[in-house]
């Protein structure tokens, strides 16, 4: 068994060493239901034929289509099995990475930014209905 496992990986790296380069405008390219690429940590995987075997779902997939995946990909924390399914559906690195648009801040970010400023505001209004409170009862 752990001798299958070493061939799998020595022939994955060896695939690895003599991958095709992909650009991020050809990477932009497969972002259809037929034809969907994503890039994961520098490499790139056509995931077109695991769109309906995707845990997820395919929207998952199809939101990432064409981009770079890798935060959303380690946002959701996948299993080993999961990552050693990607061997299968490497097709190439990406040539350019320093080409890939930076990703807005994460939406659980803006969130907790946002929830973060309405505490402010709530605080802040707390305070000044209590010392409207105290100035007006004391002027009594």
């Amino acid at each position: 068994m752990q001798a299958q496992q070493d061939l799998v990986s020595l022939l994955s790296s060896t695939r690895q060493l003599m991958t095709r380069q992909i650009t991020y405008a050809e990477l932009c390219q497969h972002k259809s239901e037929e034809d969907l690429w994503l890039a994961i940590n520098g490499k790139v995987y056509d995931v077109t034929k695991f769109l309906s075997e995707h845990p997820g779902g395919d929207e998952v997939l199809l939101t990432e289509a064409g981009n770079d995946a890798t935060e959303p990909f380690e946002d959701v924390g996948h299993s080993e099995d999961a990552r050693s399914q990607l061997d299968k559906l490497f097709i190439g690195t990406l040539a350019d990475p320093e080409n890939l648009p930076k990703r807005a801040g994460k939406a659980s970010d803006m969130a907790s930014e946002g929830s973060s400023s309405a505490l402010y505001i709530a605080l802040i209004a707390g305070l000044v209905a209590v010392a409207g409170y105290f100035l007006l009862n004391k002027s009594k």
